[in-house]
């Protein structure tokens, strides 16, 4: 087995449902939340549009 580069620390907080702040180690809180068939699907709508967590993910992988 390789020698750990980097450990990642993060933490993460609900809020109100679906609202959740992380804290990634060294960089700014990031708000997430729901927003289009994801607010639509669960019966969300009044609630602000804030990216997902898969929103993230997907980024992350395709950059």
């Amino acid at each position: 087995m390789g020698e750990i580069l980097h450990t990642t620390r993060v933490k993460i907080y609900k809020d109100a449902t679906p609202i959740r702040r992380a804290y990634i180690e060294g960089f700014e809180p990031i708000t997430y939340g729901v927003h289009g068939g994801i607010k639509h699907l669960y019966g969300l709508d009044a609630v602000e549009d804030r990216p997902t967590t898969l929103d993230h993910l997907i980024a992350a992988v395709a950059g």
